[in-house]
């Protein structure tokens, strides 16, 4: 049995605040044809521009990972990653998502809402093998002591470093590596929140940002400490989150990775920057696809069903 490509089963919806912009958002998903890949439509610009989603058509990496339609500069949606996370972790290859609003909603800042939403959607194959990116060479970029690469593996796994020195975040782990097998993703990445510090919020306010952060919404910290009454979710979501971050940088390239992706200090520009520097070079890669399932790497046959549905 082949691998095949997967989509939505039914439409689903719900709303949710910008992080940035702290406006209210509607976000639909939507199932998508073959080969169509997973395309942002801006509802409240132009519904019949889609934003593919590429590594060229990334045009901004602060604080969030930003794409624009190469025509209209006016519709970009910012603050994809956590939805894209979401899509990759479950294997979603095709999926058109609306939203009416300049950013995807953060909803509790983590990829667990998306999970719940694709999950109730329902997932169903479609009638085309499953393509993948293949890392054939190692290639590492970096910017002053921060780096992140991709080397070849058979299947998909990542290693994240992360150095804070802040107490409240040395006292959990700053080290985390996992490899993406049966419900790896769902189980110890996906509810990993991103975070910040009270101090930079404010500052961030101050420039029109951050207008829709809380502790709903983020891991936030003073000078010492975190001051959700909750704690944490894993004693080591800081670094779990940049995992989850980056698996939603590194899937803008538009196809799963086989490979294994390690990082220390990395963040959307640099995971941005090492797709590039992937696709810049055809000996890098090469797309494959998987015509016997028992041919395939543990994490891609663990997400088959054992019958064609579309």
């Amino acid at each position: 049995m082949s691998i095949f490509q997967k989509t939505l089963t039914n439409t689903v919806t719900t709303t949710g605040i910008g992080l940035h912009s702290g406006r209210k958002v509607h976000l639909t998903l939507r199932a998508a044809p073959i080969d169509t890949g997973i395309v942002f439509r801006r509802v409240d610009v132009d519904a019949s521009l889609d934003i593919r989603v590429a590594a060229e058509n990334v045009v901004d990496t602060r604080m969030a990972t930003t794409l624009a339609h190469p025509e209209n500069p006016q519709a970009r949606v910012l603050t994809i990653e956590h939805l894209m996370s979401a899509l990759a972790g479950l294997g979603i290859d095709n999926a058109i998502i609306e939203v009416d609003a300049p950013e995807i909603p953060i909803m509790d800042g983590s990829a667990t809402s998306f999970v719940y939403l694709i999950e109730s959607a329902g997932i169903v194959e479609q009638a085309a093998a499953r393509r993948f990116l293949r890392i054939k060479k190692s290639v590492c970029v970096t910017e002053g002591d921060k780096t992140a690469r991709l080397d070849p593996y058979f299947g998909f796994k990542a290693r994240f470093d992360i150095e804070f020195d802040h107490p409240a975040i040395d006292g959990t782990g700053n080290h985390f590596e996992v490899d993406f097998v049966g419900n790896a993703f769902v189980h110890q990445i996906s509810r990993a929140r991103t975070f910040g510090f009270i101090q930079d919020v404010e500052a961030l306010r101050g420039l029109g940002l951050a207008q829709g952060g809380n502790l709903g919404n983020a891991i936030v910290m003073d000078e010492y400490k975190i001051l959700n009454p909750e704690g944490l979710r894993y004693k080591d979501e800081f670094v779990k989150h940049k995992i989850l971050d980056a698996i939603g940088d590194l899937f803008v390239i538009g196809l799963p990775i086989l490979g294994a992706y390690s990082a220390f200090k990395s963040g959307h520009a640099l995971n941005n920057a090492l797709i590039r520097e992937i696709l810049s070079d055809t000996d890098n890669f090469e797309i494959v696809s998987f015509s016997d399932a028992a041919q395939a790497p543990e994490f891609v046959r663990a997400g088959t069903q054992k019958e064609l549905l579309v």
